[in-house]
């Protein structure tokens, strides 16, 4: 085996900015969710709020490659299958993901295009909300991905947001389908609400008969399994994954291994950003697993990474703070 998880979803270069409610009330955005947007409006948008807010933080992002590179940081080695333009964004994403130790399809020779754009708002109460634009991450298909590097991998994860476009959506059921032609575990994550809420076909095209592990949060756990209630959700779910974890804000998680429930216990932190934690407790969670460690553990890793993320500013940790999590939580 080379890599513990291979991972594939959209590479967007993220920009965030601190926002207040007035912003989305007067530019008409809907707060808390992720919505996609043309080029145009991006512009406008970027515009407005350098301008009336300054620009915060860029990173290379996208709800996976969140993932990847934090449980690469924890020690993971990790594969992600992505596609940026030959433009400065898609360099700078390119360096940034490398640096972080991540292999990946990329190359130097890149389509021409523009690469995606996320806009992550941040208001006082910690909430996100993301306007995003696909740009050629929407284009992802076959050609992006690599077999070998999947055959030779413990889990596939796939990303939800993969579920909005044709191309996008049937490379992500061919990497399933990969990973069960190879033996490989599949890991799938809803990614945000408004995936199960508007997108659940697609969602539920791409989960198949079944994967191995899944992520979601309350909310979208119920969206997805069409259950109006935490238990019936988890009863259902049982039924499309082997496992799961279930986020449940300053409750913490639960976790099914395929035998017990797990109750995870929340962090106690003041939030200043919510961006970014559910990526981070999924990555923790895929790096204790693929190291040996139980759903328990795993949970109590992914649940102190998570919040500590949210403590912060920007969807990820620092390289330096991943090895003191783990002697905390896994040693």
């Amino acid at each position: 085996m080379t890599y513990h998880i291979y991972g594939i979803g959209n590479a967007l270069v993220d920009k965030e900015f601190e926002v207040d409610d007035a912003f989305f009330e007067k530019a008409g955005i809907e707060k808390g969710l992720m919505t996609l947007i043309d080029e145009e409006k991006l512009h406008q948008l970027l515009d407005t709020l350098i301008s009336e807010y300054g620009l915060k933080k860029r990173a290379s992002g996208g709800s996976a490659a969140n993932t990847v590179i934090g449980a690469t940081y924890f020690g993971a080695d990790t594969y992600y299958s992505c596609n940026v333009a030959d433009d400065e964004p898609g360099e700078f994403y390119l360096n940034d993901i490398q640096t972080a130790g991540v292999r990946t399809n990329l190359a130097w020779e890149r389509d021409q295009g523009v690469t995606g754009r996320c806009l992550v708002m941040v208001t006082p109460d910690a909430e996100r909300t993301m306007n995003t634009f696909l740009g050629i991450t929407a284009d992802l298909n076959d050609k992006h991905i690599n077999e070998e590097a999947i055959a030779q991998s413990q889990y596939v994860y796939i990303e939800g947001y993969l579920v909005t476009g044709d191309e996008s959506r049937a490379a992500a059921v061919k990497v399933r389908e990969l990973a069960r032609k190879h033996g490989v575990k599949v890991a799938f994550t809803c990614s945000d609400p408004a995936m199960a809420q508007y997108f659940r076909d697609g969602l539920l095209e791409v989960i198949g008969d079944g994967v191995d592990m899944l992520f979601c949060n309350e909310q979208e756990a119920q969206l997805l399994s069409d259950t109006n209630t935490l238990d019936d959700a988890i009863e259902a779910l049982k039924a499309q994954s082997h496992s799961f974890a279930i986020t449940c804000g300053s409750r913490g998680a639960i976790t099914w291994d395929g035998e017990q429930l797990h109750q995870i216990k929340p962090n106690s932190v003041t939030a200043v950003d919510t961006n970014g934690a559910g990526d981070m407790f999924a990555g923790a969670f895929m790096y204790a697993l693929t190291h040996g460690h139980g759903h328990a553990a795993a949970g109590r890793l992914a649940s102190a990474a998570s919040a500590q993320v949210v403590s912060q500013f920007g969807p990820r940790l620092e390289p330096c703070q991943h090895a003191p999590l783990k002697d905390a939580h896994l040693n």
